[in-house]
């Protein structure tokens, strides 16, 4: 017969039931929060840590996640685009030193003999850049870099250096043509058109400054159509003030994307460095005198034989003309295609066939593009009266002459 149990051994086996319940329940907490702690894969299925650092470290080691695309505002393509085909141009001529005047007295040739008299050869080095504009070698870059030069070598984006030859120079742009051969084809620059630019378009100037090695820095397009900056005789620069120093000469001046909008040349500096302006040839000139000189060797212009001035609003008033527009005849060369067709000094001339004449700089770039042997009309204003001539046009003499 069972006997019934008495309160306090009820009580006693209630205490060790709950007792053991609670360490129960303490041992699994503990285990769920180790577990959760140092190895979470096995909780949730395998789901990993939602952790926002630790996820975003492991995407930017992750070998699955595709490369960065090019931030917005880089112009890195356009840099890579380009930097290949603009190559340095190191110039050498040799020099010789003037005879010592102290060679004269034959008291001093007794002394010292004739040590000091032989003339002492020195040898002046120069460098610039230059731009390739054809696979197979040839390059563009300005006149004054190279003009003097005895001996040019080329030294390309990957090292490689070539002796280089002028195929042509114009001195009236500042622009000349040289060639590399290598035996392989060349990186070349891709060519803008020639009205692809607007003041505050974005360049990148890319060069040798100072010889410090390839180097680009960027700007905007200050400026088109600079001229009377005393530069060149035809002028028609690209303002910039991306950095252009000494050592960029010749190299290029290219846009967002990469192609060819100039080729740098000069710069308005008091201190010989970059002042944030910077002058480069635009392209559509550029590669007008590149193809003459690679097809003839030489540039080919349209020419009258006259000297030319500005007309500023007091000589406009004295001619009774309303406003300050046209080129002033200011002389006739004797013999020249503008004497035999009539044209005096004194004559301002207002129109090229249907082309209008704003001043002299744009008579002279009008002229220049006209071929040599054409009958062209030339509207003009003579002593307040407006008379037509025909005129042929002859050829304008090559500029030899050194650039000073």
């Amino acid at each position: 017969m069972a006997t019934p149990m008495c309160g306090g051994s009820k009580n006693l086996i209630m205490r060790r039931l709950w007792l053991i319940f609670a360490q129960a329940v303490t041992i699994s907490v503990a285990a769920i929060f180790v577990v959760s702690t140092l190895r979470p894969d096995w909780l949730g299925n395998g789901a990993p840590s939602a952790n926002p650092t630790v996820v975003a470290l492991r995407e930017a080691v992750s070998p699955d996640k595709p490369a960065a695309a090019v931030s917005a505002g880089s112009y890195a393509p356009a840099a890579k685009r380009a930097l290949p085909a603009v190559v340095h141009v190191y110039t050498s001529k040799q020099t010789r030193t003037p005879r010592n005047p102290f060679m004269d007295d034959p008291v001093f040739r007794h002394f010292f003999g004739d040590r000091l008299g032989n003339q002492a050869e020195r040898q002046a080095a120069g460098l610039g850049s230059g731009v390739i504009v054809s696979p197979d070698g040839y390059i563009l870059t300005n006149n004054h870099v190279i003009e003097t030069a005895d001996d040019i070598e080329v030294a390309l984006y990957d090292g490689r250096k070539f002796e280089a030859v002028i195929i042509g120079r114009d001195p009236e742009s500042d622009l000349a043509v040289l060639r590399i051969k290598t035996g392989d084809a060349l990186p070349s620059i891709t060519l803008a058109p020639g009205d692809s630019l607007a003041v505050g378009d974005v360049v990148l100037a890319i060069g040798n400054p100072f010889g410090v090695g390839q180097t680009v820095t960027m700007g905007i397009v200050s400026a088109l159509g600079r001229s009377h900056l005393g530069i060149n005789t035809f002028e028609n620069f690209i303002q910039t003030d991306a950095a252009i120093n000494p050592g960029n000469s010749g190299g290029a001046l290219v846009d967002a994307e990469g192609n060819l909008v100039g080729v740098n040349a000069a710069i308005y500096s008091r201190s010989g460095g970059s002042l944030g302006i910077g002058f480069a040839i635009p392209v559509s000139l550029a590669r007008d005198v590149m193809e003459q000189i690679i097809s003839t060797g030489s540039v080919v212009r349209g020419w009258i034989g006259v000297e030319i001035q500005e007309i500023t609003p007091e000589l406009a008033d004295s001619f009774g003309m309303p406003v300050s527009k046209g080129a002033l005849i200011a002389g006739v060369v004797r013999g020249s295609p503008a004497e035999r067709a009539g044209i005096r000094p004194g004559d301002i001339l207002l129109a090229i066939d249907t082309r209008d004449i704003s001043d002299a700089q744009n008579m002279l770039e009008a002229i220049s593009r006209l071929a040599p042997g054409s009958q062209v009309r030339f509207h003009l204003r003579r002593k307040g009266k407006d008379t037509d001539l025909d005129v042929e046009i002859g050829r304008r003499p090559l500029l030899e002459q050194s650039r000073k």
